[in-house]
Parts: C-alpha cells; structure tokens; sequence
C-alpha cells in the first residue's frame, strides 16, 4: 500500500562514480534532501549518514565507475493518498551510456506537446514518457524535447541546451535543475536561461542535452528537421571536453 506503489508517488535522484568517487556528491544530496521536503515525504537519515551509506555501497560493490540511485518512497498513509513516512533505497547499479556514435553523429529528437508534472522535483512518476518511448523509439528518436505554447522545456530525462551565433541559451521554466546542467552552464560560461521558442530551437546552429548518464548528447535532428548543417557543432564538442577535463581534475 506504499504510494509508490499504488499512486506513483515518491522521489529519487541518480548520480555516477568516476573512479571511486561520487561525482558532485553534495549537490545530488542538496537537491535529494529538497526534494523530500517539497514533497513532504520525511527522510529519516541526516546528510552524513547518507554520506556514509554511499561510502559503504561504493566500497562494497567495488563500484569504481557506475552508478547511485537514492529512491525514497511515499510510504504507507491512513487514507492510501496523503504522503507519508516512507522507505529509503539506496542502490549500487551499472552504466549505460550512449553508444560513442551518438556522440560523433548526434541523435534525434522527437517533438510532443506535453510538460512535466511538477518539473523542478525529481519524482518517479515517469508514467508519461514510459509509455510514449515505444513511439519515438519507433520513429528512430533518441528522446524527446517536451513543448507547450511554442516554448521548449527539457527532454524526458535531460535538459536542454541551444546555441546561436555563439550564444548558448537553456529554458527557464518547467524544467528540473539538472546538477550536469549546472556545470555545464558554469564550463560554458555566460549561458542566457531564458524562455526559449520550438522554432528558435529548430534555427539554433548547434543543441545538445545533459544529463547524468549522457552528460552532453549532440542533438542534429528534431522529428525530420536538420538542426544547423545536421553535424555534431564545435561548441558542443568542446564543452564536452572541458566536462570530461573536470571529472579527471575532481576524480582522479
């Protein structure tokens, strides 16, 4: 009778090891420990416990690269709706990252109407794009990037980014403040968050999402749309490198 279970109602957060280190550790538990409040969930377990647990898992699974998920349930309420004390998870799991040809020739992403229920939590009700991935898995998408009233949010597990004429720009609203978002707007330096339009994305020269699991994916397509020349951008690219320059200037 968790309401995890039967209303879909609960939290989580995911965040990777790069050589046995728990990659920007304290800003997954910042955001983890305000989502349980935002959520009114209670978490019964302090920053230096859950500190300790990861340690514990890290060691223990021998996880020097792979990944962390904190699931914290909506537990068990008198009226089965309300939220209510419920169980912390925390599990030690393998990567999956994009084939390394999804980053030299870009994806695709497929348009649809839609935004997220409460999008700055990071809840588990996926129910949406769960069900909608065999349709953009169908139609050779990589995911899709969400739209409402002509302006851009995010895709269904990355945020978004696009540049033009050397400006690079991210959504403000109806977005989750993604933790690999951040860095990257602080790697790329000056980066607008502003409200962005569907079809000043489609005339952007250069996309690419974020996300813990792809870090930065090239975005060269949206539905049957070329974004810029259809090519993986230089600006991109060299963001991703500074990214993957920091994780070794942190981790190693």
């Amino acid at each position: 009778m968790d309401l995890a279970v039967i209303r879909g109602y609960g939290i989580f957060d995911f965040f990777r090891t790069v050589n046995y280190v728990p990659l920007f550790l304290e800003h997954y538990l910042d955001r983890f420990i305000a989502s349980a409040e935002k959520t009114f969930i209670p978490l019964d377990y302090s920053r230096d416990q859950l500190r300790q647990i990861i340690s514990e898992l890290i060691d223990k699974n021998d996880l020097k690269e792979g990944g962390l998920r904190m699931v914290l349930t909506g537990g068990v309420s008198d009226n089965h709706f309300s939220p209510a004390k419920g169980t912390l998870f925390i599990f030690a799991e393998s990567l999956i990252f994009p084939a390394q040809e999804k980053y030299d020739l870009g994806v695709k992403l497929l348009s649809v109407e839609h935004v997220r229920s409460i999008a700055e939590i990071k809840t588990t009700n996926y129910a949406f794009p769960v069900w909608h991935s065999v349709q953009w898995k169908q139609a050779g998408a990589e995911d899709v990037v969400y739209h409402m009233n002509g302006e851009i949010s995010e895709s269904s597990r990355s945020n978004i980014f696009v540049i033009k004429d050397g400006q690079v720009s991210t959504p403000d609203k109806h977005v989750l403040f993604g933790i690999t978002r951040k860095h990257v707007m602080e790697i790329a330096g000056d980066v607008a968050i502003r409200p962005i339009s569907f079809d000043e994305m489609l005339a952007a020269d250069e996309v690419f999402i974020t996300s813990t699991t792809k870090v930065l994916l090239p975005v060269t397509s949206v539905d049957n749309h070329l974004i810029g020349d259809g090519k993986v951008g230089q600006r991109s690219s060299e963001i991703l490198d500074r990214f993957k320059s920091l994780e070794k200037e942190l981790c190693y």
